[in-house]
């Protein structure tokens, strides 16, 4: 292809018909992978582009190069890649465009809010001036364009398997880093995700129990947490040193995003999401059709009466527990670490993962009950106390050790033998239950810092 013919660009509806053939392209990109290296000595990475000609699905384009620094690292979704002398190619009944590092160049510009017409990173390119003309018209195209598949193409965080790859259409509410060259993206779609089975030892010491978030302590500020939403799992997703230069920028708070390919993982009983070298990255604007169905979906639960007990106990809870205060309205653990106020009484339907002392001998210390339970909802996980009077009114006075270890086995979920006595404490699926708790702090200098929970007004049926 000669210099002149570097000044004519194909719409992608006619390269796709071009196999075999080097084109020039210019196109959005609307989808991102992550580098990773080849079986060889190259560098892989691969961007999906779109054009007002054929604006769905796109096409992949495919960049191999022999340093890592050299592939195309893509400012924001949305931008805008100039291609030259790439290869149409045909897989598997798919067609892509092939870079080839020989002969191949790309330059990438601003998206729709670029305000002039240099590229921020170009290889093998000499920008022309009537290149200009191109990137303005297709900025004039992207103010009007919505990336939209269709609902079936991706999964809720509801729909989370163990080990499964997953398609998630998810919000950025934070991204923070919790170690040296570790990230971590915090996310939400407004669902529930499922609960999971525990397997860890119930009787490891105090500071070897379940962790309450993923993330190292301290815990997040809870002037951060008051800007989360109060219904539906907030999903970790592990950001590691690999990827951090490739996808940090991409995760703008506030902003939603497709995660393709993303491995769900549990981690202490809690779900978290890992990038591979195989997940990609896709852009969403606040009005695409299933963004606006999950913030509606999202408002339709918060009006409801029952819209903040768990997507995972209807149509109800184990009967196994009793509460004074059926007048009062439910509330998530999420609303219980964010209320505004450092005492107050809530009512929540919750699972109980863990319990410290695990032996009932231990419940009560010279005559007092004193145990620390570990409760857990689809939006967070609290330590909560069971004290003095608020534990003969939990075990209904003081029964013997059997009757305290059979529901204590209940509670906790652990699997019973025909006989009624537990088998395998380490492997349990614990019941939703209802609950009532209230907060109070053990500092006046100090009231959020040193703010806990107790259960009151709660008892464990026979």
């Amino acid at each position: 292809m000669g210099e002149r013919d570097d000044y004519k660009f194909l719409k992608i509806k006619d390269a796709i018909s071009a196999i075999n053939q080097k084109v020039n392209l210019i196109g959005v990109v609307i989808e991102l992978g992550f580098p990773k290296t080849t079986r060889g000595t190259d560098y892989f990475c691969s961007v999906k582009i779109v054009d007002e000609s054929y604006p769905k699905p796109g096409i992949p384009v495919n960049f191999f190069m022999a340093h890592m620094e050299n592939l195309p690292s893509v400012g924001s979704p949305g931008d805008i890649i100039q291609l030259s002398r790439v290869v149409m190619k045909t897989h598997n009944d798919g067609v892509y465009a092939l870079f080839n590092k020989k002969f191949s160049s790309f330059a990438l510009y601003e998206g729709k809010n670029g305000e002039d017409f240099l590229p921020y990173q170009c290889s093998l390119f000499r920008p022309r001036d009537h290149d200009s003309k191109f990137i303005a018209g297709m900025r004039k195209w992207l103010v009007d364009f919505h990336v939209d598949e269709g609902v079936n193409t991706f999964s809720f965080l509801r729909e989370m398997r163990e080990g499964q790859h997953a398609n998630l259409v998810c919000k950025i509410l934070h991204v923070c880093e919790i170690a040296k060259n570790e990230w971590m993206a915090l996310v939400w779609d407004g669902t529930d995700s499922p609960p999971i089975s525990i397997n860890t030892n119930p009787e490891h010491k105090m500071d070897e129990q379940l962790p309450l978030q993923l993330e190292p302590s301290p815990p997040l500020s809870r002037d951060l947490l008051r800007t989360f939403p109060t219904v539906g799992t907030i999903l970790r997703v592990i950001i590691d040193k690999v990827n951090q230069k490739h996808v940090l920028h991409l995760l703008n708070t506030g902003e939603w995003v497709k995660f393709i390919s993303i491995l769900c993982e549990v981690h202490a009983g809690l779900w978290c999401g890992v990038l591979t070298p195989f997940t990609k990255l896709r852009y969403l604007s606040n009005e695409d059709h299933f963004v606006l169905a999950c913030q509606r979906s999202y408002n339709e639960r918060l009006s409801l009466k029952l819209g903040r007990i768990p997507y995972w106990c209807f149509p109800w809870c184990s009967q196994i527990t009793e509460v004074d205060y059926d007048h009062m309205p439910f509330a998530t653990l999420m609303d219980v670490l964010t209320y505004s106020e450092a005492t107050a009484r809530f009512k929540c339907i919750i699972r109980v993962v863990a319990a410290f002392p695990w032996r009932a001998e231990d419940f009560s210390h010279h005559g007092t009950y004193r145990i620390r339970l570990t409760l857990e909802d689809p939006t967070a996980r609290i330590h909560a106390f069971i004290y003095a009077e608020d534990g003969e009114k939990f075990f209904d006075g003081n029964p013997s050790i059997d009757v305290m270890t059979r529901k204590r086995d209940k509670l906790l979920g652990v699997a019973a033998n025909n006989d009624g006595k537990g088998t395998n404490p380490a492997s349990r699926n614990p019941p939703w239950v209802q609950c009532c708790l209230k907060s109070y702090y053990l500092d006046k200098n100090d009231i959020w810092g040193s703010r806990q929970y107790r259960i009151f007004g709660t008892k464990l049926a026979d």
